[in-house]
């Protein structure tokens, strides 16, 4: 008899379950709507076209001797001469930085009588220092950069690197642009709100969105998903987004 009823009262519990289950779905569903049909949201944004103020120039120059000794002291007289330069073109000594020398060994390949190789040998010494300039006068770090024959003239082989651009007003300006973007996106919400009769409450969740430097009129393809952060422009665009999203009454 107790098995009798065991038999149609396990299908009844499990009934009841699903049941009770679907309901609380279907209500969850409801609310999920009921709050999402409550609230809107806009996207802002705002740009700005800028010019760097600051510029960093780097080179570097090597000298080759079978002694280090000897290699050391023509890159010696070669971080003369670059210096001279620099100190010639209206460069201050604050503005120019001469990083460690680096050293390092040559070696060359030794082959017996037959052209089979059997070693190596070491065969002298390659030491290498570089100099960073940075400065406020753009236009004439730019002119050294692009002009280095004076140099090339007295024998030293210089390399010269890409400037880089940079701006020292970077935090001004990305808080001038929030204000901006958190601006355009109230201004959507407005619109959306009046054109939908909706009626406004309180800011409910606002996001910062990534902040870009690209090069100007580069477009939108130099953005990247981490933020784009361009140094090889002097001339460059700011953008940023911020999200808002507002209670509905």
């Amino acid at each position: 008899m107790e098995q009798k009823k065991l038999s149609w009262l396990n299908p009844l519990i499990i009934g009841l379950c699903i049941v009770i289950s679907c309901i609380s779905l279907a209500f969850g569903l409801a609310h999920f709507r009921s709050e999402s049909a409550h609230v809107i949201t806009a996207t802002g944004s705002a740009s700005v076209d800028f010019e760097a103020d600051i510029i960093i120039w780097r080179g570097y120059f090597s000298a080759t001797a079978y002694t280090s000794q000897d290699a050391y002291n023509i890159i010696k007289s070669e971080a003369d001469q670059v210096k001279k330069y620099l100190l010639a073109n209206n460069l201050t000594e604050d503005e120019v930085v001469f990083n460690s020398v680096d050293i390092s060994q040559i070696y060359r390949d030794i082959y017996d009588d037959n052209g089979n190789y059997i070693g190596s040998e070491a065969d002298g010494y390659r030491l290498t220092q570089s100099v960073t300039i940075t400065s406020s006068n753009i236009d004439n770090v730019e002119k050294i950069s692009r002009d280095i024959s004076s140099l090339l003239d007295l024998g030293v082989e210089f390399t010269s690197e890409s400037p880089e651009y940079y701006y020292s007003g970077l935090d001004d300006l990305k808080l001038d642009l929030i204000d901006k973007a958190s601006t355009n996106a109230k201004d959507r919400i407005d619109i959306i709100a009046k054109n939908s009769g909706a009626r406004l409450g309180k800011l409910k969740n606002s996001s910062l969105g990534v902040f870009q430097i690209t090069a100007k009129n580069s477009g939108t393809s130099s953005y990247s998903y981490d933020g784009a952060f361009d140094t090889g422009s002097r001339y460059k665009t700011a953008t940023i987004t911020v999200r808002l999203e507002y209670d509905l009454k």
